[in-house]
């Protein structure tokens, strides 16, 4: 308990020093000193300053935030849009009413300090803590720098007692070179170049409080030890502060508050004070997760967080002081020194009150280059986080952002530069975006096939036809800077030369992986809609629901619209699922084979060949988009592949095999791309089958059931449906092919619910005849089994793919 007590008061003492030495940087250049009105303003803004850190303080070590040993102050960053806010009054009112400039500008201050309290509430209560994170880290950084560079002139003006409305010219430039000004000011920047080089090699917290103590005593005893040098003139000549008017109360600040208020500049600078919350507001989602970070605690909420700052700042303005925040580093310090507890946090705000009541008297015998000297660190630090820290680790679009804003901010205005930052950030994003493409992949129907189980005739002849089929895969959100790099892919496949060299009949973009799009992204694939129907080609949606955010956004553009007579362009046909998109192209380029089959069968007088069925496809309308053009590539592709693939099958059952009786022809047909057995072996296995008759909307067998045969299909359509941990998915299964074989050769349960489209045959080999096959004539069924293992292998390739 005594260990615990004494590091909290040791924390405190820290504490006490941290907000000492923050006053004279912070607060003492609160109001711009170098304007007459403003010149002995400075113990009033050390005043100011004391007022919000003792609010802040309370409220967070009174439960306004989850870090007990949380540490409030007022931050550098916010002390130039008050000289902003101070010139624009002064501007607006004139210098010869100094009462009404000071009235309106504290009066501007403190308002601008409730209006961040309420924007930080409204922002918490709404629980808007991660819309708080989405502001870009890049815009902060540029502020920062801009900062940096403004308290680095500050700087100067306040070393070398500058007057601030003389600006930064030439006669300033001389000014500043006259050597009695050159050494105010060199002195503190040079010292402060080496507290620099000091922290760089000793990070012991207390290490900046001990140079400036020893500076301060450097100082004192210098003035001591020159005979004839007293402290007035040292004032007189720019080495010490001013001493206040005798009588100077510590609460002077608010003799300013009066009834001669100039309105109307107040609402001159509103504009400044949003700017200013808008500062304050990306500055929490940063270093409170920061903060927890570097003190392992782990129970943030930043709505809470977001709460506890307005309670504050709308508290610190309705007592007439400024804004303030919990700050990163001295929160650190404390909370490592002993201060983790809200007890030492109470106890530093009383120990501020303390100091605060002390008054200004002190005022008068602070060096001026122990506040140069802190400000210099402070601004060049802040420039180096913004500019020397990130070169060469941001894209250059980000760090030129970076450097537009801080020149902005620091040389010119810091309300124009915090827009800025926004508008590059907007534009940032969207060349950025565009640069990657939307696109995740290009894929030929060769490469991308459906999971219907062909018959081997029609593998033969997708794979060679295959390629008038594209499929585009779809990612992200799509805007008007993203879909420029989809268009002009699109473009390019059906350019003349590449149309040529690879005709394309059908068009699938997929969008399942597609987030949202905008007016601008849903209207270009109206003119791609356009572009692809002038060159024939048929553009199909997948992974899209009509009623879906995709699909009601191409709705609203009038893509998805039912065809007109008096409308020369088709509408694209959407599907829910690239599956089902795939088989119906694949079955539309079929028809050439089935119908060049059905003319081979005609001539020879032969039954029309059963093995060569087509499933039904869902949302298909062959009058409207299953049409041949003729004498075109596309066609006489088609053509020259069906005659290719029938060129060794005059029928789908060859002539030799016309006299056996099923099942061998059907395991010849299934098999004969599996194996090189031929029908004397496979006449073994034929006795081992039984005939199935499977009326339309049977079940062959449902998920989970135990297997008790595998199948082959002679006549009909089935349907799978699989329902997995990974989704769902469905598959045909036409006449030729196989059904059920892995979990059969297995023995584990079935995946999937068989039904029967259309009326169907089936050959199935049931358990009992599998053991005698296995016994009888184990070379057939070792066989059996090996070809079993790859058409299942090729179904994996075609689900996967």
């Amino acid at each position: 308990m005594l260990k615990t007590s004494v590091g909290a008061l040791s924390a405190v003492f820290l504490g006490v020093l941290l907000n000492l030495l923050d006053a004279l940087s912070y607060g003492m250049i609160l109001f711009p000193l170098g304007e007459t009105i403003f010149e002995k303003t400075g113990p009033d803004g050390i005043s100011m300053f004391y007022v919000s850190c003792i609010i802040s303080q309370l409220t967070y070590s009174l439960g306004g935030t989850a870090f007990r040993g949380g540490v409030g102050s007022e931050m550098i960053e916010v002390v130039p849009f008050f000289h902003k806010m101070a010139y624009m009054i002064l501007a607006h009112v004139g210098e010869d009413d100094p009462e009404t400039v000071l009235a309106t500008t504290i009066v501007s201050y403190a308002l601008s300090s409730v209006l961040t309290g309420l924007i930080f509430l409204l922002l918490g209560a709404l629980r808007l803590g991660d819309l708080v994170s989405f502001f870009p880290r890049s815009i902060l950084l540029g502020c920062i720098g801009g900062v940096g560079v403004f308290l680095f002139l500050t700087g100067i003006e306040v070393s070398a007692g500058l007057d601030s409305s003389l600006g930064w010219g030439l006669d300033t430039l001389e000014r500043m070179m006259v050597p009695t000004t050159l050494v105010l000011w060199v002195l503190p920047l040079a010292l402060a170049i080496s507290l620099m080089g000091i922290r760089k090699y000793l990070s012991h917290p207390i290490v900046m409080p001990a140079f400036f103590i020893a500076i301060v005593g450097i100082f004192y005893i210098v003035v001591v030890a020159v005979p004839n040098l007293g402290l007035q003139d040292l004032r007189d000549h720019g080495w010490v502060f001013k001493a206040p008017d005798a009588g100077v109360p510590f609460y002077n600040f608010y003799t300013y508050y009066s009834n001669k208020i100039n309105w109307e500049a107040v609402s001159l600078t509103v504009p400044t004070m949003f700017a200013l919350s808008f500062f304050g507001i990306i500055h929490v989602p940063i270093n409170v997760p920061a903060l927890g970070i570097a003190v392992e605690q782990d129970d943030i909420n930043i709505n809470r967080e977001l709460f506890g700052h307005g309670v504050s700042n709308a508290l610190s303005g309705c007592v007439g002081s400024i804004q303030n925040y919990l700050v990163f580093a001295n929160s650190r310090l404390f909370i490592q020194n002993g201060g983790n507890s809200r007890w030492a946090g109470v106890l530093l705000a009383l120990a501020t009150t303390g100091i605060w009541i002390a008054g200004p008297a002190m005022i008068g015998f602070i060096p001026i280059m122990i506040v140069g000297t802190l400000i210099f660190m402070l601004g060049i630090e802040m420039v180096q986080e913004a500019l020397w820290d990130t070169f060469g680790k941001l894209q250059t679009l980000e760090y030129s952002m970076i450097l537009a804003i801080t020149v902005v901010m620091g040389f010119y205005d810091f309300v124009v530069g915090i827009v800025l930052g926004i508008v590059l950030a907007c534009l940032i994003f969207v060349v950025q975006t565009s640069r990657s493409s939307p696109i995740r992949a290009i894929y030929s129907g060769t490469i991308a096939e459906s999971t219907v189980r062909r018959h081997p005739l029609q593998r033969r002849f997708l794979n060679e036809v295959g390629s008038q089929i594209k499929l585009a895969k779809l990612t992200g959100y799509l805007f008007f800077g993203s879909i420029v790099a989809v268009e002009k892919r699109i473009r390019a496949m059906i350019d003349e030369e590449a149309f040529m060299r690879q005709p394309i009949r059908y068009l699938i973009i997929d969008f399942s992986l597609v987030q949202g799009l905008d007016f601008s992204a849903a209207e270009a694939f109206v003119r791609m809609n356009r572009v692809l129907n002038g060159k024939g080609v048929e553009l199909i949606i997948s992974g899209v629901s009509v009623s879906d955010q995709v699909g009601q956004a191409l709705s609203m553009v009038g893509l998805l619209e039912n065809f007109h007579e008096d409308n020369e362009y088709l509408p694209p046909r959407v599907f829910e699922d690239l599956n089902q998109a795939l088989e119906a192209c694949e079955n539309e380029l079929l028809l050439t084979l089935k119908e060049r089959s059905d003319e081979l069968s005609a001539q020879k007088d032969a039954p029309a060949a059963s093995a060569l069925t087509i499933p039904t496809t869902l949302n298909a309308d062959s009058a409207a988009v299953a049409e041949i053009i003729e004498n075109t590539p596309r066609s006489h592709h088609l053509t020259r592949a069906a005659a290719n693939t029938l060129s060794d099958h005059t029928l789908t059952t060859p002539a030799k095999w016309q006299s056996f009786s099923q099942p061998l022809p059907l395991l010849l047909q299934a098999f004969k791309d599996s194996t090189s057995k031929d029908y004397d072996f496979w006449h073994r296995a034929v006795p081992y089958f039984t005939r199935k008759e499977l009326p339309q909307g049977s079940i062959l067998f449902s998920r989970g059931d135990i297997p008790q045969g595998f199948y082959l299909l002679e006549v009909g359509v089935l349907r799978a449906d699989h329902e997995l941990d990974q989704g769902r998915y469905s598959e045909s299964i036409v006449a030729g092919t196989t059904c059920g074989e892995l979990p059969f050769f297995a023995e584990s349960k079935r995946t999937a619910t068989v039904v029967a489209e259309v009326d169907s045959v089936a050959w199935m080999m049931n358990l009992e005849n599998w053991e005698k096959l296995q016994k009888e004539q184990a070379d057939v069924a070792t066989e059996l089994l090996k070809v079993g293992l790859k058409l299942t292998n090729e179904r994996m390739n075609s689900i996967t793919s």
